[in-house]
């Protein structure tokens, strides 16, 4: 409006100056003209500016009462967000290793779990021993079961086998872990051999070393504590017997200590167990054992029942894991505490191994003291074809010793082991196993001879 008045007030002035102008010359009078016609034009132009700036400022106006609209939304929005974010932390988290983990607030977990292997296969032996041979098959293992963490640093474990039509608990366990120690109640593998210990899941053969079977490990009710360094672990507890066998007044007691040091890109294992067991009067104990595969009933080695007041065994262990190398070996002494005047028999077992990844980038898993799960680097699905594993062993077994007469076992076995996943596994077996004193004469009267042994087995787990 300054302006505009201006303007006018310029014009005004010029329209009465006019008339003092009026004796000069028509040049005079057409600059005055010029002048007030661009008076007139800048009037115009003002004005135009005046309605562009009004239009302007009501548009500011506008523009702002929508940002402090949109502020306030998005202000609105921010605290909506949080609130979610806050329920989401309330909320269970749920991954994957096989099956559904659902982790909740507070240390809360839970993981169903179970296994199904299927074995079939075959076994011959000299026909004249009158042994059942031939084909063979069966539901090795078929678990179910759950496991996870509860709050305060406890954990737990649960876990039945519906094999061979007959409900079994394998792992019924309570544990309670602070930093590197860990307490564990139940049910559950005493700690013998890192071939018992390790998981039947992780296993290079179909069956485990003939001597953990044909000594009795298995899954025992009672109390252990293990510690657990960077490179040490130290295990120890105290068992009575396994569920199935409850109520008794036997009791034992086992210890074991592995060391796993790093040298370069290796890993070794060096570790040692003992085993003690009070045996309730007029118990007795049988040292048995089959051909290498599951499916046949006949053990061609076999010390009959034995009475004994006590066991004691002591065994050793070592392996190394080198890229796609592995080798292992175990040996275990088993003596029994015979009745008076008659000498105590100490038996042996043990076995060497060694096996070959021939698929690039696969290494045999190992964690807490044991073998663990092989993870192929190029698993099926991913534009691989999973591991390939290779195997040898040697495993012997002798139940002879201050005459008591149970026969030795000589096994040579190979496997080939395929992984095309993570949970999935497929293993070729077979074992030559050679006999001194087998249980089963021939027609002649031979009881050195050998047996052949061939199994397969299907395996899924989550």
């Amino acid at each position: 409006m300054k302006l505009k008045a201006s303007a006018l007030a310029l014009a005004t002035a010029i329209s009465f100056a006019q008339p003092a102008f009026a004796q000069d010359d028509g040049s005079t009078t057409d600059a005055l003209a010029e002048m007030r016609a661009q008076m007139a034009a800048m009037a115009a132009r003002i004005d135009a500016l005046e309605s562009e700036l009004a239009e302007a400022e009501a548009e500011a106006d506008s523009a702002s009462a929508e940002a402090s609209a949109a502020n306030e939304a998005a202000v609105a929005a921010s605290a909506m967000a949080s609130e979610a974010h806050a329920r989401a932390d309330k909320m269970p988290a749920i991954s994957f290793k096989g099956a559904p983990e659902i982790k909740g607030e507070g240390g809360w977990s839970f993981k169903p779990r179970g296994r199904l292997q299927y074995d079939a296969g075959f076994t011959s032996a000299p026909s004249s021993t009158g042994a059942s041979d031939g084909f063979g098959n069966e539901v090795r293992r078929a678990r179910l079961g759950v496991s996870g963490d509860m709050p305060g640093g406890f954990g737990y474990k649960f876990e039945v086998d519906v094999a061979g039509s007959d409900l079994t608990v394998t792992d019924a366990i309570i544990s309670y872990k602070d930093g590197k120690t860990k307490i564990s109640a139940g049910q559950f593998n005493n700690y013998q051999s890192l071939e018992e210990l390790t998981s039947s899941l992780h296993t290079s053969f179909i069956e485990r070393a003939a001597f953990t079977d044909a000594f009795g490990f298995e899954r025992r009710v009672g109390l252990g504590a293990e510690f657990s360094g960077d490179t040490v672990r130290v295990q120890a507890g105290l068992f009575t017997d396994n569920m199935d066998d409850l109520s008794n007044k036997n009791w034992g007691a086992d210890a074991r200590i592995v060391a796993n040091p790093k040298v370069g890109d290796a890993t070794l294992h060096l570790g040692a167990s003992v085993h003690y067991t009070d045996l309730e009067s007029g118990e007795s104990v049988r040292y048995r054992q089959r051909p290498l595969v599951h499916f046949t009933s006949e053990r061609f080695i076999n010390t009959g029942n034995l009475d004994a007041s006590s066991e004691f065994g002591l065994g050793v262990e070592g392996a190394v894991i080198s890229g796609p190398f592995h080798a292992v070996a175990e040996g275990y002494w088993q003596n029994v505490n015979m009745p008076v005047g008659m000498d105590d028999p100490t038996f042996f077992g043990g076995y060497i191994e060694g096996g070959y990844f021939l698929t690039k980038g696969d290494t045999r898993g190992y964690k807490s003291g044991k073998f663990d799960r092989t993870k192929p680097a190029n698993p099926v699905g991913e534009g691989g074809i999973g591991s390939v594993q290779l195997n040898l062993r040697y495993d012997y077994l002798d139940l002879t010793d201050n005459g008591v007469i149970g026969g030795t076992q000589d096994g040579l076995f190979v496997s080939l082991v395929w992984k095309p996943t993570d949970y999935t596994m497929l293993l070729a077996n077979y074992g030559k196993l050679s006999y001194d004193d087998a249980v089963f004469p021939t027609a002649g009267g031979d009881t050195s001879y050998s047996v052949d042994s061939f199994g397969l087995r299907a395996q899924i787990d989550f």
